[in-house]
């Protein structure tokens, strides 16, 4: 009996190694509806919907996780691991299980099944990261796979021949994130290490999805499409290998009608013509699905017919959407989480702070020096939201030639990852002078035309706020609480109208007002720097009473002078900051939302009596 038992445990014990730890929600300084119902299960929905297979496997969920003390130590024994954290989430945050700062190292490792089909016919096998802040070196079976740098773009290496014939592979990644530490000039947008005011708790790790996917040996790695008002459909599908094996895409409505197609070459670019397509917009965000066919490969994927120009409308420089001038009008978008810091709880929670925004009226936001996972920007374009996106900025200090040759480098990845979504239309190079050189030389008229290059369709907004010396196609001004919005005044650090250039209000508003503790970041510094907002109104007749004046003095601006669009600081209040339209915890929405509908419907009537085009009327969501 006792050797029976002993054999017993003998077998088990392989398999102790794999039992969770013990997973646990931490208790963040402030929760939301949805951080107790995540489960274990996060993100379970497509992770890449405009590259999208049949065949793939999410490995989201309860990983191993520990300090780690230096690279290139050596992989760690899996008794040798302290914790389960959740994947995907910020180490800092509650959701992860961990919620430790500043964690310049660490391991992560879990096991994971490969279905047999995955590798028939000369099928390949995929590992994908859609982001792993700051550096990512991925280890399968003990075997070194790879490194990849910045902490906002998706990446995957080809595993296949590191994966075992059968049973179990064992997955590491060690993680290395400086964060904002003396020495380092990574993008890191809000983050830092001494979080306080503006700046905010930084995110460490594997905090998008990882998955599996299957592929053939020659498939399709980037899709580029460009669809345009008249019709027009430019295409580039690269591939794999880099031959020219033929492609085949077609565009289908929503009732599963095939509308257009166009053949050509991998890797080269080839046009068709879509008949007569209804065109995307904000009020009308019309999304086509697509089918691309590379040999046995088969993605797909979606786009939206839209032109974005500059043309002049009396006499004034505007942005043209499908050659009309509407008003465009949002708030800044920050994307932060007090249960998941940078990750969102989950898709719904992501999704509720973009519909209170389509259901007040407004018709764009900007996404403020962060950069969102792909399932964010879909909800974006199906909801008819124009995106400004920020390129995330260094910290405040002078970037050396290196720093800012890979700053401009992950600038690139930037845009060729996310220029095919219908809703994005301005680039954002610096903000507020955060990491600009601006004594030696001026980089961004050349950034500018680089972004020109790898993407002429959009517009370019070289420095949102100061430091502004001409370049790109906006004149940006920052000024709180009221705006200066192609006016005829203006405040330092922001520079005179210049008329050559489309007049926005890159930020303005930031009125704030408090609440009691229960809807609080309940940090000390936090709380201290509460009466650094902007303006404090001490109750919400207040709020809306300022709110209503500021809106009607864009409104006037608008009516008056050359404003073309403005961005409202901001969605949410995010921790020590008070000034959004909901609370941190998305609880209170303190906006009236008949005052504020009615006032935003205003901003769009003024700009009609300007050559605007006149909104639809907007109903409630």
């Amino acid at each position: 009996m006792r050797t029976n038992l002993f054999t017993s445990l003998l077998t088990l014990i392989p398999m102790l190694g794999n039992l969770a730890l013990g997973y646990e929600v931490q208790t963040p300084p402030l929760d939301t509806d949805w951080t107790y119902s995540v489960g274990t299960d996060p993100w379970p929905e497509y992770p890449r919907p405009q590259l999208q297979r049949s065949q793939w496997q999410s490995l989201n969920g309860i990983w191993k996780w520990k300090t780690a003390s230096y690279p290139g130590e050596a992989l760690p024994e899996s008794h040798s691991f302290q914790q389960d954290i959740m994947v995907p989430s910020c180490i800092e945050s509650a959701l992860s299980g961990v919620m430790k700062m500043n964690q310049t190292y660490s391991w992560y490792s879990t096991g994971f099944h490969v279905p047999h089909g995955y590798v028939q016919n000369g099928h390949r096998v995929l590992l994908n990261f859609e982001a792993v802040d700051h550096q990512a070196t991925v280890y399968v079976n003990g075997e070194l796979v790879g490194t990849h740098t910045g902490g906002y773009w998706h990446f995957n290496f080809d595993i296949t021949k590191y994966l075992t014939s059968n049973g179990e592979n064992t997955l590491h990644v060690f993680v290395f994130d400086p964060t904002d530490a003396q020495g380092y000039m990574n993008p890191v947008g809000k983050q830092t290490r001494t979080p306080s005011h503006i700046f905010y708790t930084p995110c460490t790790g594997i905090w998008q999805t990882v998955w599996l996917e299957s592929v053939p040996e020659s498939h399709i790695t980037q899709l580029d499409v460009v669809a345009d008002m008249s019709g027009q459909v430019n295409v580039t599908v690269g591939t794999s290998c880099k031959g020219s094996d033929p492609v085949v895409i077609s565009v289908i409505d929503s009732d599963g009608k095939v509308v257009g197609s166009g053949k050509g070459i991998a890797n080269q670019a080839f046009d068709f013509v879509v008949k007569s397509p209804d065109l995307w917009s904000p009020d009308s965000p019309t999304l086509y699905n697509l089918t691309v066919k590379l040999g046995d490969d088969i993605v797909n994927s979606y786009t939206g017919f839209r032109t974005f120009s500059i043309g002049e409308v009396e006499g004034v420089k505007r942005p043209l959407i499908n050659g009309e001038f509407i008003f465009q009008f949002g708030t800044l978008d920050q994307g932060f989480w007090p249960d998941g810091i940078y990750t969102p709880p989950n898709r719904e929670a992501m999704v509720y702070d973009l519909k209170v925004l389509k259901d007040l009226g407004l018709n764009m936001l900007r996404k403020h020096i962060k950069v969102e996972n792909a399932l964010f920007y879909q909800a974006c374009d199906q909801l008819g939201l124009l995106l400004i996106q920020d390129m995330p900025s260094m910290p405040l200090r002078k970037p050396d030639a290196d720093q800012q040759a890979d700053w401009e480098r992950q600038l690139d990845i930037l845009v060729k990852q996310h220029r095919n979504y219908p809703s994005i239309y301005t680039w954002v190079i610096y903000n507020e002078g955060w990491g600009q050189i601006s004594d030696d030389y001026y980089p961004e008229f050349n950034i500018t035309t680089r972004v020109k290059e790898l993407d002429p369709t959009r517009f370019v907004d070289a420095t949102t706020g100061w430091n502004d010396h001409g370049a790109g196609d906006w004149h940006d001004n920052h000024h709180y609480a009221n705006p200066q919005c192609g006016t005829p005044f203006y405040s330092i650090a922001s520079t005179p109208y210049d008329n050559q250039r489309i007049a926005i209000q890159g930020e303005f508003g930031g009125i704030g007002h408090n609440v009691s503790a229960d809807h609080l970041w309940k940090v000390k510094d936090a709380f201290l720097s509460i009466n650094q907002t902007y303006e404090i109104d001490l109750d919400l007749d207040a709020y809306n009473y300022r709110g209503h004046l500021l809106l009607s003095e864009l409104r006037d601006q608008i009516e008056r002078y050359a404003c073309s669009a403005a961005v409202w600081t901001q969605t949410t209040d995010v921790e020590g900051e008070v000034n959004g339209f909901l609370t941190y915890d998305r609880r209170i929405q303190r906006t009236d939302k008949n005052q504020w509908r009615s006032d935003i419907e205003a901003l769009y009537d003024a700009a009609a009596t300007r050559g605007g085009k006149a909104p639809k009327r907007r109903m409630a969501l």
